[in-house]
């Protein structure tokens, strides 16, 4: 009996790992107070910066509220699902590998067991552009919560050459 509660801890701590999804720490651009908190951390808005890992040459950013007051001072709020996101070439796009439709970016968790955001990358293959969907998603009762952001993927530089989005989706 004793080992069911390290069972459950196990099954706990590996919903939501991914070896790609969490290939890289995000960078902390800043932190903006939105709500004053006497004696506590105050709630602020955090943005931050990620490299696609496998998409060289694009970068996204994306805001999320972090809670502040008692609970967030010690990590056990449960942050709310308003996240917005901003993707952008940043350089040559070089495709290091095939990808699904729908594979995993970027995986955090927004509360102490059951919720997590996510950045998934899709290819709109008549267009040629790199789809970016961030959202928020809950065990229970899901989140419909969202925000999505578009990559054309254009030449870069002295070439007037740009990959094909098509040719990396499997």
């Amino acid at each position: 009996m004793k080992s069911l509660p390290a069972l459950i801890l196990a099954v706990v701590l590996g919903l939501g790992l991914s070896a790609p999804a969490m290939a890289q720490e995000p960078d902390l651009i800043f932190k903006k107070s939105t709500v004053w908190k006497f004696l506590t951390p105050d709630d602020k808005l955090a943005t931050y910066g990620i490299d696609d890992p496998v998409v060289e040459g694009v970068a996204c950013h994306y805001t999320v509220p972090e809670r502040g007051g008692v609970k967030g001072m010690i990590g056990v709020a449960e942050e709310v699902s308003d996240i917005s996101i901003a993707c952008r070439q940043i350089g040559p796009i070089a495709f290091k590998a095939k990808f699904d439709q729908g594979d995993v970016v970027y995986r955090e968790s927004r509360s102490l067991i059951f919720k997590k955001m996510q950045i998934v990358r899709g290819c709109d293959v008549k267009r040629n552009v790199l789809v970016y969907l961030v959202y928020s998603d809950k065990l229970i009762d899901g989140s419909p919560k969202n925000s999505t952001s578009t990559v054309p993927i254009m030449p870069w530089g002295a070439t007037n050459d740009a990959p094909k989005c098509a040719d990396f989706v499997k």
